[in-house]
């Protein structure tokens, strides 16, 4: 395959250090916009978690400008949708509207980061409060494994390390925050100068640069943005972490994580094929050793988590089969693990990952949300917008040594081992 033409970004920057990055494209009468905010949950402070995530519910509940869930109508009533995402590094905010409304979009988020305070009341601050409390119990207490992602995180950073606690916070703390604490958490991060806006679509860079100017220009810059926090890790794992959850789970299932190079890192990409090699599809070697010929598992996932600083993380899993041994599965799954460090990935191994990432790449492309998306993230956390036009090369040019290198890190001293076992069946659902 060709490489393919790069996507044409143009980037400028307001007064107030908002950055805007624009790429036209008139495959569709549609465009994107993306707000990245430089915040997660790892800049909340002890006994103050769950800030970030809250904020993705509180932008949506009115400004001075735009009425309570206003927002979400407008988008709606013009053939659009929008939604936001919050993790550990960062909170993004998203539209797709038909182009001819996109000025619609950029009005309402600098309205809402211009003007939030203005509606941000103790109603509103308890009503999203209740509803956190309850996306809480719906999609982490209440869901069969619902807590694997919580539980591996405190287990493979250490307490009082920014990752350690999750994106949705404590509920003790959000019970325990002031309508001033919330406040000031929005006024601290939510600022142009915190902020990547990405436009892409069939737009007139210069009407969008126009529009940026006239609604967020306006909007002061946070002159005390605070450093975020110290990531660094005093040393890695260190040794094998093992816990044991009894659930409500209709079967024992095993979750893995392992200590991981940053998202800069140069061995990130080699990291990403060996996940793919081992886990990416059903010629995969977990599902075709764990699924398909040992028939010990009902299947089998391997993939990288990647933050920016101290460490990302690979996770994995693999549920149990009914009657089969839960030791030997496990057993299995460190085996194939262990065989890519070995002796490295095939020829076919990487020809196939090679093919699966061209096609990855292709559909990225074809996608304004994805390529939007995208910038935004390589703009908020590496600097680096342009990083989207190297993706393919970068990852091309990983050889089988480097995969074999990167699987080194699949150690039993760089592991947390978490399982998970039906209530009625803790005694043995391990042995």
């Amino acid at each position: 395959m060709s490489d393919p033409l790069p996507i044409p970004l143009k980037e400028s920057r307001l007064a107030n250090g908002l950055r805007l990055i624009t790429v036209v494209d008139r495959t569709a009468p549609i465009a994107t916009v993306n707000l990245w905010y430089h915040v997660g949950s790892k800049d909340e402070r002890p006994g103050r978690t769950g800030f970030a995530h809250l904020f993705e519910h509180l932008m949506f509940q009115g400004s001075a400008n735009v009425s309570k869930a206003e927002h979400l109508s407008l988008i709606e009533s013009v053939g659009g949708s929008a939604n936001a995402t919050t993790w550990l590094d960062r909170t993004n905010y998203f539209a797709t509207v038909p182009a001819e409304w996109v000025e619609l979009i950029l009005w309402m988020e600098a309205d809402r980061l211009g003007t939030l305070l203005a509606a941000l009341d103790q109603a509103n601050l308890d009503n999203q409060r209740d509803v956190v409390k309850n996306e809480k119990r719906s999609s982490y207490d209440n869901q069969p494994y619902g807590t694997a992602y919580l539980e591996l995180l405190a287990l493979a950073y250490p307490k009082g390390h920014p990752y350690h606690h999750p994106t949705i916070g404590s509920m003790e703390d959000l019970d325990a925050a002031s309508l001033q604490d919330v406040r000031d958490f929005f006024a601290t991060w939510y600022a142009p100068n915190n902020a990547v806006l990405t436009v892409v679509g069939d737009i007139d860079e210069a009407e969008i640069a126009a529009a940026v100017e006239r609604h967020f220009g306006g909007i002061a810059a946070n002159s005390e943005l605070p450093e975020h926090p110290n990531l660094a890790l005093s040393a890695p794992l260190g040794g094998e972490i093992r816990k044991t959850v009894k659930d409500k789970v209709p079967d024992p299932r095993l979750h893995l994580a392992f200590r991981a190079p940053v998202l800069a890192s140069p061995d990130l990409p080699a990291l990403e094929i060996a996940c793919q090699i081992l886990a990416g599809g059903r010629g995969s070697r977990l599902t075709r050793r764990l699924v398909r010929q040992e028939q010990v598992a009902q299947d089998a996932g391997l993939s990288v988590l990647p933050f920016v600083g101290g460490a990302s993380l690979v996770v994995g899993s693999a549920t149990l089969r009914p009657g089969a041994n839960a030791a030997k599965m496990e057993s299995l799954f460190f085996e194939e693990l262990a065989g890519l460090a070995a002796t490295g990935p095939t020829t076919n191994e990487m020809e196939r990952a090679r093919a699966l990432i061209e096609s990855e790449e292709m559909s990225l492309r074809s996608d304004p949300e994805s390529i939007a998306d995208q910038i935004g993230m390589y703009a908020t956390l590496l600097n680096d917008p342009g990083r989207i036009n190297r993706d393919l090369a970068i990852y091309q040019a990983v050889d089988a040594a480097a995969v074999q290198r990167a699987a080194a890190l699949f150690s039993a001293e760089n592991r947390v081992v978490l399982w998970y076992e039906p209530i009625e069946q803790a005694a043995g659902a391990t042995a």
